[in-house]
C-alpha cells in the first residue's frame, strides 16, 4: 500500500499550502518528487540553496523561507541539518520541488523544538524547492 503524503498547492517557487490526507502521519521517512528539476545533482558535502515550507503533520506552520522572502543555504549530506533533509535531498536535482515527511527520529527527536511549536512526537512535513547547488 502506497503512503499518502499531503497535497501541496502551487509550483516551483510558489509558497505552497498543504492539505493533509489523514489525521495520523505515516511511519518512517518519505519523499515524493512533485516537480523534477533538470539542473545538477545534489551531492553530499555541497552547499545547496533552497526555499522551504515547514509544517507539523496536520498542524501549524513552524518555518517558511517563502514568508521571509529569501532562500537559505547550507551544506547537505554532512550532518549540518536534520537527518531527514540529509537523507532525502541528496541525489535530487536543482529545479526539483519535493514534499518530505520526516518522523521525529529523523527531525528534532524527542526534545522537539517547543519554541517553534514542534513536539517530540511530531512528524514534520516540508515542501522544498532546490534552487541551486555550489
Amino acid at each position: 500500500m502506497a503512503v499518502e503524503l499531503p497535497a501541496a498547492s502551487g509550483s516551483f517557487g510558489e509558497e505552497p499550502v498543504l492539505e493533509f490526507p489523514t489525521e495520523q502521519a505515516p511511519a518512517g521517512l518519505h519523499v515524493k518528487v512533485l516537480e523534477e528539476g533538470t539542473g545538477p545533482v545534489v551531492n553530499p558535502g555541497r552547499e545547496i540553496e533552497v526555499n522551504y515550507h515547514g509544517q507539523v503533520w496536520n498542524g501549524g506552520l513552524f518555518d517558511s523561507s517563502y514568508k521571509r522572502g529569501d532562500t537559505t543555504n547550507f551544506p547537505i549530506g554532512v550532518g549540518m541539518v536534520i537527518k531527514g533533509w540529509d537523507e532525502t535531498l541528496v541525489g535530487k536535482t536543482v529545479g526539483s520541488r519535493l514534499i518530505v515527511s520526516i518522523p521525529p527520529e529523523k527531525g528534532y527527536g524527542a526534545r522537539g523544538v517547543p519554541q517553534a511549536g514542534i513536539g517530540g512526537t511530531d512528524t514534520l512535513v516540508f515542501v522544498v524547492d532546490i534552487v541551486g547547488v555550489k
